[in-house]
């Protein structure tokens, strides 16, 4: 907690009120909601414990730390008495065009959330701004912020605060605002009034099942279920292995993470783009022709990814998920050369991507030669 915890200081504004203003702000720092999350997570702690146990999580070690803290934040974070929940949108197109980027093989497609300024920063930053405001209303009280930066079931306490459900992808689903969004929390010790589990938002997946099929790798084994070692987003962003041969065609142009399954939800029909414009594509990264970035030194990656969350991967992976997509890419003089340009590259892991990727091409010639 960033200051001591006690009720006394707080009792001149009555809960309901604190709430109040609170939501209102949030929507003046550009959060599209904001509740209280009731922390009941057992349920959600043993389908944690089952998964790793499977050991869907691949080489993520650091999902089987602190599994009490994930389950209970007032573990995380002592004298939690309330943890505010806020979801914040980050899309600047439709899913229809997202999709449409996603359907050019020259182009790399990076996961739209990735475009534009790093969301850790944004939304911890307008998180702190938010607890702030409401310091100076009340007094000092104790907080910690978080956006996908601690060990915790943002999403089962999202879900408890009533911003939407657990879909079959296993992503938080709003009815009004679809999946395209970020989570964040502030843990606290302000006893604030939660969303009860009656009011906590119902399941509408009905029998829909487009998520599952959509995915390029079959990585949603079952509904509401994802094996991470199949999952483009794990294959491109978590791991620093050799993609498995047997899944990069399916790969495609994917170069960093994947929306495929969020995209095709019918719930996005109903997604908002954002009004946050720190979300906006940075450098042309929305439609970059796969050669241009695959020729870039690691300066100008440098560059490029500075700020952003596409700094989560090496330069050394980047080149990894760039050779992949440029062994999908139609076979054209311009992607051989680039290909050609990296087969002597210091690193092992490139040096056989892009290996692959050149005898990809060589097979396609030949068959069409026959």
């Amino acid at each position: 907690m960033s200051t001591p915890g006690g009720s006394a200081r707080h009792a001149q504004l009555a809960p309901a009120a604190v709430l109040s203003r609170l939501r209102e702000w949030a929507a003046e720092l550009g959060f599209s909601h904001l509740a209280v999350a009731h922390l009941d997570l057992g349920h959600d702690r043993d389908r944690l414990d089952a998964w790793l146990a499977s050991g869907m999580h691949g080489s993520m070690a650091w999902l089987e730390r602190h599994r009490d803290e994930r389950a209970d934040p007032g573990r995380l974070v002592p004298g939690t008495v309330s943890v505010i929940s806020v979801r914040m949108d980050y899309m600047c197109e439709t899913p229809d065009a997202a999709l449409a980027a996603l359907g050019d093989p020259r182009r790399a497609y990076v996961s739209r959330y990735a475009l534009g300024r790093d969301y850790h920063k944004t939304l911890r930053g307008r998180l702190r701004q938010l607890a702030r405001r409401l310091e100076a209303e009340i007094g000092p009280f104790g907080y910690r912020a978080f956006t996908d930066s601690a060990p915790l079931l943002e999403r089962a306490l999202a879900r408890n605060a009533g911003l939407g459900w657990i879909g079959k992808h296993t992503n938080l689903i709003d009815r009004e605002r679809g999946s395209l969004f970020f989570l964040g929390e502030i843990l606290t010790d302000l006893a604030l009034p939660a969303t009860s589990a009656d009011d906590a938002a119902d399941n509408h997946c009905g029998s829909c099942a487009r998520c599952i099929e959509a995915c390029p790798t079959g990585a949603i084994v079952a509904p509401y279920e994802l094996d991470a070692r199949r999952c483009i987003s794990y294959l491109t962003i978590e791991s620093r292995e050799a993609i498995p041969v047997t899944l990069r065609r399916l790969v495609g142009n994917r170069v960093f993470g994947c929306d495929d399954c969020q995209l095709v939800c019918p719930w996005n029909r109903y997604a908002k783009l954002t009004t946050v414009t720190d979300f906006a594509p940075r450098h042309g990264l929305d439609a970059p022709a796969l050669v241009d970035l695959f020729l870039l030194d690691e300066a100008a990656f440098d560059r490029l990814t500075e700020g952003s969350a596409l700094r989560r991967v090496s330069f050394e992976q980047w080149l990894r998920n760039l050779a992949v997509a440029l062994g999908n890419a139609p076979t054209e003089p311009a992607v051989l050369a680039a290909l050609e340009s990296r087969r002597a590259h210091p690193s092992a892991l490139v040096r056989e991507h892009v290996a692959w990727a050149l005898a990809e091409h060589h097979t396609r010639a030949g068959d069409a030669s026959t």
